[in-house]
């Protein structure tokens, strides 16, 4: 079975009549997307969406990933009706189980013990958006923990690190001494699969 995969969906588009944009305008607040971006020497301006972000009943990992994508890509493109948007979001999930950010360190704590020693997935989908234009897809990577203990779970809670971390480890982070393995694209469990926002990018005639 591959570490990554990669999905996509495309609607009421015609890359070839795109014209530039001026700028694009990043969904989000993440610093990580950010850094990414800037050392990827793609020019944006920061406007965050502001939307409650659930999984509904049934709803699988990738599904809820693009879902979010787009509804935070076109809460801002109805403020920014003549730019394009681009969107993202990022799911961790061990089979059906979606572990989003944690709401406290007991939280943290019990994302961080069902992660130890296993393999997990994240997904990140990525939404382009401009009136009459939409592009969603997402790549998805492997992740292999290593065993935690108790005091390696409790003592990485205490720096805060995992708190505003879908689930609840940052692998650029203090986290990144206990991954063992990755298949597929390091930067998408950072939180931005920075070649595929590029293809896309070019794809939709949007560089």
């Amino acid at each position: 079975m591959s570490g990554t995969r990669a999905s996509s969906t495309i609607s009421s588009w015609n890359l070839k009549r795109l014209s530039s944009p001026s700028s694009i305008v990043l969904a989000s607040a993440s610093p990580r997307r950010q850094e990414l971006l800037r050392n990827a020497g793609i020019d944006f301006v920061i406007q965050p969406a502001d939307i409650w972000e659930e999984p509904r009943a049934g709803e699988a990992p990738i599904a809820f990933a693009e879902r979010m994508a787009r509804e935070k890509a076109h809460t801002v493109l109805a403020k920014n009706s003549d730019r394009t948007i681009l969107a993202a979001d990022t799911v961790v999930s061990l089979g059906p189980l979606i572990l989003g950010k944690p709401v406290d360190h007991e939280d943290a704590a019990r994302m961080l013990q069902l992660l130890s020693g296993r393999r997990h997935l994240v997904t990140t989908a990525v939404c382009l958006a401009r009136n009459g234009f939409e592009d969603v897809r997402s790549e998805t990577t492997a992740v292999e923990f290593a065993p935690l203990a108790p005091d390696d779970i409790h003592e990485y809670v205490a720096t805060r690190e995992p708190m505003d971390k879908a689930g609840a480890y940052a692998i650029q982070g203090l986290a990144s001494r206990w991954i063992t393995k990755v298949e597929g694209d390091y930067y998408n469990v950072v939180g931005l699969p920075v070649d595929l926002v590029w293809r896309m990018l070019r794809e939709g005639n949007l560089l």
